[in-house]
């Protein structure tokens, strides 16, 4: 298998159908579209999620034509498993980080691997928690497990966000803009290729693109403002998300794709390096339904949330991506383009 998200199909065959839930504490469990699991106990619910990661120190993190991997900081992991958590419904509250270290790491690294660590969770109002730290002949690079623990908020959608889903006629919401994980992680990295293409400033305005990765703002807000479901943009881009989304409510899609909000940067940069935005690491974006889409993209927009409306939850199972004249129907989630732009494949190509 190539590296990235496990293929829906194989996923489907040779893990969640291992993956049972019996005990009646487990609310929810594993599935297509499910970040965290849910358990439910008298007093109160426990919200759970996993990050991992190969990782590497801030200065050292990204992605390099030739090494086939995304490197993460111990910082923008604990941040996935924040927004999980946000988009599940649920206020983060302790993570837990397991470290998978090989031989050849100095203790400086290791150290300055939790320093990150710390310094988001006291960003975030989380609680570093505990982990494991391990040594082991077998891998090369450091690797990383985040767990992420939360708790249920209350507000008028916050049952929903977690066990309900999204029904037919409800509007499809998205924030900020889609694509900019992945357009950070290729300016970083392809910053000489780029600027001999674009001015500066564009190469960094792109590369500051990280500063946008919490969703915990805008799912806060749409909890209080009647949301019906929520999904995190991420790995597979805005099209695995709403895909996602739309699997594990079992509902069709109508998307209209004009809508969808893209950065100018990110087009630039994503033609400059051949890589479809529209598959690419969204992580900062947050799909969301609801009743009356306009009324949570204002409340959303009211506190400086960049918000829209970008199409319909239907019924039956069509997801059906407008563009003008031209109507095409959703392919299931593909590899993510970073991976596909380290391994030097061509542009995917559903949605150039």
């Amino acid at each position: 298998m190539k590296t990235g998200k496990v293929p829906e199909n194989i996923l489907k065959r040779s893990v969640l159908r291992q993956s049972k839930t019996e005990r009646e504490e487990v609310k929810n469990g594993a599935g297509i579209g499910r970040d965290c699991a849910v358990f439910s106990f008298s007093d109160g619910c426990v919200i759970s999620c996993v990050q991992e990661g190969a990782v590497a120190v801030k200065a050292d993190a990204g992605c390099r034509p030739g090494e086939h991997t995304v490197r993460y900081t111990t910082a923008q992991l604990i941040q996935k498993c924040a927004n999980n958590l946000a988009a599940s419904g649920a206020e983060p509250v302790a993570v837990m980080v397991a470290l998978f270290l090989p031989e050849t790491l100095e203790e400086p690294r290791l150290r300055a691997l939790m320093a990150e660590a710390e310094e988001k969770c006291r960003e975030l109002s989380v609680d570093l928690a505990g982990g494991q730290t391990r040594v082991m002949r077998e891998i090369s690079v450091p690797i990383a497990a985040v767990t992420g623990f939360g708790r249920m908020l209350s507000g008028e959608g916050a049952g929903g966000a977690v066990w309900g889903s999204a029904a037919p006629g409800e509007d499809v919401v998205v924030s900020k803009w889609i694509g900019l994980e992945g357009t950070a992680f290729l300016a970083e990295n392809c910053r000489e290729k780029l600027l001999e293409r674009y001015p500066g400033y564009l190469v960094e305005t792109a590369a500051g693109f990280h500063r946008y990765a919490s969703v915990l703002p805008e799912a806060a807000a749409a909890v209080e403002s009647g949301v019906c479901a929520m999904h995190d943009a991420s790995e597979g881009g805005i099209f695995a998300a709403l895909w996602e989304l739309a699997e594990r409510s079992g509902v069709g899609l109508a998307i209209d794709l004009k809508k969808l909000p893209l950065r100018q940067e990110t087009v630039e940069v994503c033609e400059c390096c051949g890589v479809n935005p529209y598959q690419l690491l969204s992580g900062g974006c947050l799909v969301m339904t609801a009743r009356d889409g306009a009324k949570l993209a204002e409340a959303l927009n009211a506190r400086q949330i960049p918000a829209a409306v970008v199409g319909k939850v239907t019924a039956g199972r069509d997801r059906l991506l407008f563009n003008g004249e031209d109507v095409r129907c959703m392919n299931r989630p593909a590899r993510d383009e970073l991976y596909r732009f380290l391994d030097g494949e061509e542009i995917s190509g559903e949605e150039k």
